[in-house]
């Protein structure tokens, strides 16, 4: 099994209700993608987090392998949500990958 986990911050230019639209966008096309990527077996969005954080949100999934990983990242469905929300409207990402 390999956890696939990123965390990113919106883009400055965005107001604060336009953060929270695009959370909910995110959040949406990416949980989405469950049942539709082969290999998936769980994903899910926060995009709840205390004062404290400096990520706007994080990406927690489970694939069942390195070639999942590699599959879902070039998946026609995975590419539309990262494509048309997530890039246009973040600056930074951080990403671990990891076995377990």
């Amino acid at each position: 099994m390999v956890k696939h986990i990123i965390l990113w911050q919106l883009k400055d230019e965005l107001s604060e209700d336009e953060k929270e639209k695009v959370r909910g966008q995110i959040k949406e096309g990416l949980e989405g993608l469950k049942g539709k990527v082969p290999g998936l077996v769980e994903i899910h969005v926060q995009t709840k987090r205390l004062s404290s954080s400096n990520a706007d949100l994080m990406l927690d999934a489970t694939l069942e392998s390195p070639e999942a990983l590699k599959g879902y990242a070039v998946h026609p469905e995975h590419l539309k949500v990262a494509n048309g929300v997530v890039r246009p409207n973040t600056k930074q990402r951080v990403c671990i990958d990891y076995e377990f």
